[in-house]
């Protein structure tokens, strides 16, 4: 009987402190750190400055290129005014042509 109770304290302590590990489970599979209820942790100094870097380095060549070649965005083109397009561009028809003619 009393060997019984102590299997039965063994096992229920047992449980306890597997239930305490597996709450906040942390693993190294080679990708990174993964958690699992908890806050992952925070990157390190040298991280987060590359980090950085190479995000200004990725503005810089946007906003340069932007400033020095428009063309890239607004195409290669002049712009033409439309309202100086001919009806025969257009494929229009005269007014005095058609079935509406007066």
């Amino acid at each position: 009987m009393l060997s019984r109770t102590i299997l039965k304290q063994a096992v229920l302590l047992r449980s306890v402190k597997n239930a305490a590990t597996n709450l906040k489970q942390i693993r190294n599979g080679g990708h990174g750190t993964w958690t699992y209820r908890a806050p992952p942790p925070l990157a390190s100094k040298r991280e987060t400055l590359l980090a950085e870097g190479l995000g200004a380095l990725c503005w810089w060549w946007i906003l340069y290129h932007i400033a020095t070649e428009p063309e890239h965005i607004y195409g290669e083109w002049p712009y033409i005014d439309p309202s100086t397009w001919t009806n025969e561009e257009l494929g229009i028809p005269d007014d005095s042509a058609g079935p509406l003619k007066k």
